[in-house]
């Protein structure tokens, strides 16, 4: 069975950019919300193996969705990595402090996030 990846990004062109990156390692189940919002509505339909977040987004924003999810007993077990152009100390320190497992600003190295997913899904 194939792992299910929840990305939640509002620009379509870097929402398609990981999308690529998490595909180019093989069989996953990739699922995409443009928004925090969206991102709520999946999480209770499927049993996720790892959320991917941007912190600024429109309605609920990536911080809001990462205490949501580190915050909940349903789903705090399940890895979440934060992917922002937010690249200060202070946003890196309250990203990881909300519960995310791993922090990457933007332009990423694709390479990166990949071994962060094996990491997180081995």
């Amino acid at each position: 069975m194939s792992k299910k990846i929840l990305v939640t990004e509002d620009s379509s062109t870097m929402r398609a950019m990981i999308c690529a990156t998490i595909e180019a390692l093989g069989d996953f189940d990739i699922f995409e919300a443009p928004n925090g919002f969206e991102a709520l509505r999946l999480l209770p339909r499927e049993k996720f193996d790892l959320v991917i977040t941007d912190i600024n987004m429109p309605d609920i924003n990536g911080l809001e969705l990462v205490s949501f999810v580190k915050n909940n007993d349903q789903y705090r077990a399940i890895p979440l990595i934060i992917v922002s152009t937010e690249g200060s100390e202070r946003d890196r320190k309250k990203g990881m402090g909300l519960g995310a497992d791993a922090y990457l600003v933007k332009p990423f190295d694709p390479a990166e996030l990949q071994e962060l997913i094996e990491k997180f899904l081995s």
